[in-house]
Formats: structure tokens, C-alpha cells, sequence
């Protein structure tokens, strides 16, 4: 089976003035198709650089990455852009909905910039809405829904263009514990039927979600378990 992701000794390093600072350390792991990751590690252990390289946002200074099989390392910023749309769904903790956009435009974004045609856009949005369970709430607006309501929006957006990854940074950080618990299910309920998902999160409780867990530490990988 070819992996859904696969870095191969990554470093990533900052300059700020004459100090250079490794945030990465040589970094490997590979995630297969259907997985179900979290990735854990205390504030500066590096697990927010790795979540940004494999979102596309960043490039490693040396290694390799490939997503879904393709090479991104030589890319430039418009292929990132474009590998990032195509490939990939984003989750954020503080859900990143246009407030002024009904729910199911916020939900077609990704198709918009695909160059989908408006009758297929909103056929694929109505479709991921039904998979979050909001198919009600299409023509609501963000601040007409719930903050788990608005999450579930946002992991709409995040399918709706059949990802070959969903990463998720902090899911449930703007959430309480009873609604923490709807995302995790509904996150674990995606999972089951095939859909890939990394989530970074600093809670052990919302980590137990996943099926495999890698911890990082000052740049490097401590801990791989599932």
C-alpha cells in the first residue's frame, strides 16, 4: 500500500537575525491511507512546524515529503497552492468561516477555487453538510450556529473536495468537553469510512480518538504508538 504521506529525514530551519534555531530534527514517519493520527508534544516541540509542512504552508530545509505520492520539496508557491486544494482538507480551532457567508457557500470555497461550475459546487457542499449532519443549516449564517456547529461546517469545507488528508490542528480548542466529545465521534465516524485524518492536539483525552499517536520532543519524534 503506498502511503498517504511519507517525510524522510525533515530538518526545518529558522533564522532570526544571526541565530539559526532547528525546529525539526530529522524527522520520519510515513501515514497510510485510512489512518487516524495524532500528533502530540508540548508548545515548541515542533509538532506545529511539522503540521505546517505537511499542510503545504511551509518547505523542509532539507528532506523529503511526499503527499499522496508527489514530491512537493521543489515546489513553488502557486503548485503549493494548487496541491493544497487539491489534496488536502483543513480543520482549525478557531474554525475560519466567513461570518458573512451562509454555511453552505462557506463550504463550497474549496470547490470555488477548484474552477468547479455553481451546480456541482453546491450538489458536493449540500452532500458534505449531510455528512456533518447540518443539512438543515445550509443558509444559515456562522453566527447563527453553535461553536460545535460552526466546526462541523468547517469539517464539511474540509471534505468537500474528497482530500487524500484531512489535517486538523487543535479541533477542540475553542470547545466543551460534552461538545469536544460530538467532534472527536463525528471525527472517528469520518475515520471508519476511509477518510485520513492528522489532528494535532495537546490533550491526551482527544489524542485516545486516534488510532496512533506520535509525540514529538525539542524537534524529534519520542514516541510512534498504536
Amino acid at each position: 500500500m503506498k502511503s498517504v504521506i511519507s517525510l524522510t529525514d525533515i530538518s526545518r530551519v529558522f533564522t532570526m537575525g544571526d541565530q539559526q534555531f532547528e525546529a525539526l530534527k530529522g524527522v520520519s514517519f510515513a501515514v497510510d491511507p485510512g489512518e487516524f493520527v495524532a500528533i502530540m508534544g508540548a508548545s515548541g516541540s515542533g509538532k506545529s512546524t511539522c503540521m505546517n509542512l505537511l499542510g503545504c504552508l511551509d518547505r523542509p530545509t532539507s528532506g523529503q515529503y511526499l503527499l499522496d505520492g508527489i514530491d512537493v520539496g521543489g515546489m513553488n508557491s502557486d503548485q503549493l497552492a494548487e496541491i493544497r486544494n487539491r489534496k488536502l482538507g483543513f480543520v482549525f480551532q478557531g474554525f475560519n468561516l466567513l461570518a458573512r457567508t451562509p454555511t453552505v457557500e462557506n463550504v463550497e470555497l474549496p470547490l470555488v477555487y477548484a474552477g468547479l461550475g455553481a451546480k456541482e459546487r453546491r450538489m458536493k457542499a449540500l452532500s458534505a453538510l449531510e455528512q456533518v449532519g447540518l443539512s438543515d443549516k445550509e443558509n444559515n449564517h456562522p453566527s447563527q450556529l453553535s461553536g460545535g456547529q460552526q466546526q462541523r461546517v468547517a469539517i464539511a469545507r474540509a471534505l468537500v473536495n474528497s482530500p487524500a488528508v484531512i489535517l486538523a490542528d487543535e479541533p477542540t480548542g475553542n470547545l466543551d468537553s460534552t461538545t469536544s466529545l460530538e467532534i472527536m465521534n463525528l471525527f472517528t465516524t469520518l475515520n471508519k469510512q476511509g477518510i485520513t485524518i492528522i489532528m494535532v492536539t495537546h490533550e491526551p483525552d482527544i489524542a485516545a480518538f486516534a488510532g496512533r499517536r506520535i509525540t514529538f520532543r525539542d524537534g524529534r519524534i519520542i514516541g510512534d504508538t498504536k
